[in-house]
């Protein structure tokens, strides 16, 4: 009764696995992610070398002769106005106080001779003094009046010499160099110190004679650096190139924050725009050294195209082959791709 059993279940079992067998399985699709080709106008592009300098970098220089007291330290941030370097004006100092004392003696003189002046235009009046008395009376006055102007001018040259005795910064920035030490005696002209603004940044590039026309003030450009790509825009246009290499310099603002010396690429166009098909690059299938693209037809089934490619800008480059405008390409789910599958497009 049991082996009975055993036969039945068995039998059970192998016609339950035939009726599987025997029952189609259900069609399967891919699911990838399309994009549209569409008409844009590129332009042909290429890369150019360019520095990130500092719109304000100055070497600043010692205007009167002294000795240093003090020196600001390199990475000092600074204010317009703030002291970078201070020489020792004693002696400036002493000599602004004789200069003062001057001015002082030589009013006391005009005042005495103003009132002799005064005192004598009443007298000759009376017929009490002659007039080559009163002529001699106001030509000192006069005298006395050019000597305290003269020292009075003597005065501000020695206190413009004090206020130059210290060096200040003409803008905000950092200071990045320092080439004088405490205690030195320092002559007029001598280069004491570099400051550098780190807000006002532009980039230098300089590009040949042939892609000078196709730049326009304004213009907003591609910019890469080893963080990745930015833009900038086009503020200066220098209208004279070079002698030997027949370069013409641009400077450009950029729209993020760099640092002054850092060396970045800028996309440029090397010819007019013109109107082609282009695609995401993402739809572009590498193997085995050919492209293709994989586009989708009204009912879902995949085609690959061979194309090739030309210009590009960014993420889209224009695809040369059968594809036109519309059409749907894939741009996701394509590396695994056959042609004549059904699809399923996703988000």
């Amino acid at each position: 009764m049991k082996r009975l059993n055993f036969i039945n279940i068995l039998l059970a079992m192998i016609f339950s696995a035939t009726f599987a067998m025997a029952e189609p399985a259900p069609s399967r699709t891919v699911p990838v992610a399309v994009d549209v080709a569409e008409l844009r106008e590129l332009a042909p592009m290429a890369e150019f070398s360019g520095n990130v300098i500092s719109a304000n970098n100055a070497r600043l220089s010692t205007e009167v002769e002294g000795r240093l007291k003090w020196i600001a330290d390199v990475g000092d941030r600074v204010q317009k106005g703030n002291i970078l370097v201070k020489l020792d004006d004693v002696f400036l100092q002493q000599e602004y106080q004789e200069e003062s004392a001057i001015i002082e003696s030589e009013k006391a003189k005009f005042i005495l001779n103003d009132k002799q002046v005064k005192r004598f235009q009443k007298l000759i009046q009376q017929n009490n003094v002659s007039e080559a008395m009163l002529d001699t009376a106001i030509s000192e006055r006069d005298i006395s009046r050019n000597a305290i102007l003269a020292a009075q001018a003597r005065a501000s040259q020695i206190n413009e010499r004090i206020q130059r005795s210290s060096i200040r910064a003409p803008f905000d920035g950092v200071v990045t160099e320092v080439l004088l030490e405490v205690g030195e005696w320092v002559k007029d002209g001598t280069n004491a110190v570099r400051l550098i603004d780190t807000e006002e940044l532009e980039i230098v590039v300089r590009v040949p004679q042939k892609i000078y026309p196709l730049i326009s003030h304004g213009q907003r450009l591609t910019i890469k650096n080893f963080t990745g790509s930015f833009y900038a825009s086009v503020d200066t246009i220098v209208p004279v190139g070079t002698t030997t290499a027949r370069l013409f310099e641009l400077r450009l603002k950029p729209e993020i924050k760099l640092l002054p010396g850092t060396l970045v690429r800028i996309v440029i166009p090397t010819s007019p725009a013109r109107k082609v098909v282009s695609i995401h690059r993402d739809a572009l299938v590498i193997r085995r050294g050919s492209l293709s693209v994989f586009k989708i037809s009204e009912d879902n089934v995949s085609q690959q195209v061979m194309v090739n490619v030309g210009v590009g800008d960014g993420d889209y480059i224009e695809v040369i082959g059968d594809i036109v405008a519309n059409d749907r390409v894939v741009t996701r789910g394509g590396e695994r791709l056959r042609p004549g599958v059904t699809v399923t497009v996703i988000d």
